[in-house]
């Protein structure tokens, strides 16, 4: 069907003929010359058929206007409504930043990398395929702040979290204040979309909300948390008396993490390498998408370009014959 987005244009429709209409205003007053033999100086009138020559300007320039108001008014061709995807959930990503993800226990292409480069190379790929769903980032050590409120705008969630470095929010670990500061910004959300995926390689040393008595509140207000323990089992540390295995994850409070995954229906994981991380956003992948209020729009195309188009041709065409006839 035919649109005009703009109908108040055609308010401009008589200014041609305002214009012809109001007196003309000179500077000088203009002298009259009477002469009493005025018959010596008539002009014999043209031909009907110079007239009718003549006049063609006049009606090209009519056509011309009314062309010109037609692009004005914008008309628009609308398609068929088409549903819009809209589905999907909203998801905050809290990542840990404090000292320890520092340590270098994980392999990327054969290269020793920190733990929080592994997090960001394999959240960046999980967050790519997150398609629909509106992402949020909170970054966490001693205390927590929000990186990035919820957004379809993915390449910028990215970009935030790609950018982000260790010690940036201090070098403890305030658990309880990410769960806290999670729930704050996503309780108006509908309650059954409400998603938290919580990254740590430690245990809750910072904060003034115990991770626990944040979880109960997570619970409340239906938010289900998903928490991924960081961190490789064992590695091999080179020194002057000999190569020896240690724990580098010996500081990470599984037991708590599990229970706030229990409190608030998610799920515990343990990334000890790049692959368990990958193995897990698979799983978080198949989460089941919410369904929300259906979006339609109308595809829209624009038809002011044929009678601007038009209008224009014919004041170029007027304009020659202008010249021509001087």
């Amino acid at each position: 069907m035919i649109h005009f987005e703009w109908l108040w244009a055609l308010a401009a429709c008589p200014l041609p003929w305002l214009a012809h209409k109001l007196p003309a205003i000179s500077p000088h007053n203009q002298a009259a010359l009477r002469v009493p033999f005025i018959e010596d100086f008539q002009i014999d009138q043209p031909s009907k058929k110079v007239m009718s020559t003549k006049s063609w300007p006049f009606y090209w320039a009519v056509i011309a206007w009314c062309c010109l108001i037609l692009a004005g008014i914008r008309p628009q061709w609308l398609g068929e409504p088409v549903e819009m995807a809209v589905t999907g959930r909203d998801l905050m990503l809290a990542v840990d930043l404090s000292g320890s993800m520092e340590e270098q226990d994980f392999l990327i292409q054969q290269k020793q990398v920190d733990r929080l480069t592994a997090t960001q190379s394999v959240a960046n790929q999980f967050i790519t395929r997150r398609a629909g769903d509106r992402i949020g980032l909170i970054l966490f050590g001693s205390q927590a702040y929000l990186q990035t409120p919820l957004t379809f705008d993915r390449q910028t969630v990215m970009t935030l979290l790609s950018e982000a470095v260790i010690g940036l929010a201090g070098e403890s670990t305030a658990i309880g204040d990410a769960i806290g500061l999670a729930v704050k910004r996503l309780r108006t959300q509908p309650g059954n979309s409400r998603v938290l995926i919580l990254m740590t390689d430690g245990a809750n040393t910072a904060g003034v909300i115990s991770p626990l008595k944040a979880a109960d509140l997570a619970a409340e207000h239906q938010l289900k948390i998903y928490t991924i323990g960081i961190g490789a089992d064992e590695m091999i540390v080179r020194s002057l008396f000999g190569n020896r295995r240690v724990n580098p994850s010996r500081d990470l409070d599984e037991k708590t993490l599990k229970a706030i995954a229990e409190k608030t229906g998610g799920a515990y994981f343990r990334a000890r390498n790049t692959d368990e991380f990958n193995t897990i956003y698979t799983l978080l992948d198949e989460l089941e998408p919410i369904e929300k209020d259906k979006q339609f729009f109308r595809p829209k195309t624009e038809l002011y370009i044929w009678p601007l188009g038009l209008s224009l041709f014919l004041m170029l065409l007027i304009v020659i014959l202008k010249i021509k006839n001087r």
